[in-house]
């Protein structure tokens, strides 16, 4: 016996199967697609080659689908936005991965930097816009996948700073088309 301790352990414990979870291929947990979202931002070679830019509206790609979530990059150029709306049943993680934008919502208005991450649940209402000078670009993860996006009616002090977009989008609620990029042929819903 060891003077140390009376217990002790004969193998690697590490190889008793039942005590180690097996790796999931893909996220079932916020934390896990929170993980997801913040691996795909670091690893610039899984997005920066296909990121372009668009002046007469925000250009998306979807990246990755999964059993129930989605994968989308957007870009936005200067004085894009998504204007007032929530993502139906769907939650989501929305990165910021190169330059800055700027989040509405009944709370109040936040900028968000490169590396800004922000988690919401179904029915959450914001509004995302690029109001710097520069070009950005954000990674969106939706589960289950986004078939809904209803738009709002911009409150006053929204509506007095983008009466355009207040003007485009109050048409209520859309369901299964890209009501912001136009894609309403291939059905993808795409926002912030």
């Amino acid at each position: 016996m060891n003077s140390d301790s009376d217990l002790q352990i004969a193998g690697d414990i590490l190889e008793v199967p039942h005590l180690l979870q097996a790796p999931r291929e893909h996220p079932a947990t916020v934390a896990e697609f929170v993980g997801l979202a913040r691996s795909i931002a670091a690893d610039r070679s899984q997005w920066e080659h296909l990121v372009q830019y668009d002046a007469t509206s925000r250009w998306y790609h979807r990246l990755r689908t999964g059993p129930g979530y989605e994968v989308w990059l957007l870009s936005w150029v200067p004085g894009q936005g998504s204007g007032l709306h929530d993502h139906g049943p769907s939650s989501g993680v929305f990165t910021v991965l190169e330059g800055a934008l700027t989040e509405r919502t009944e709370r109040g208005t936040r900028a968000l930097e490169a590396g800004a991450q922000k988690v919401f649940a179904p029915g959450y209402v914001h509004e995302v816009v690029n109001d710097s000078l520069e070009p950005a670009v954000s990674l969106h993860v939706y589960y289950p996948g986004l078939t809904k996006m209803p738009m709002h009616a911009h409150a006053t002090r929204c509506a007095a700073s983008h009466p355009q977009e207040h003007r485009d989008h109050e048409h209520g609620d859309h369901e299964h088309g890209d009501h912001e990029h136009g894609d309403h042929e291939h059905g993808n819903v795409v926002t912030a």
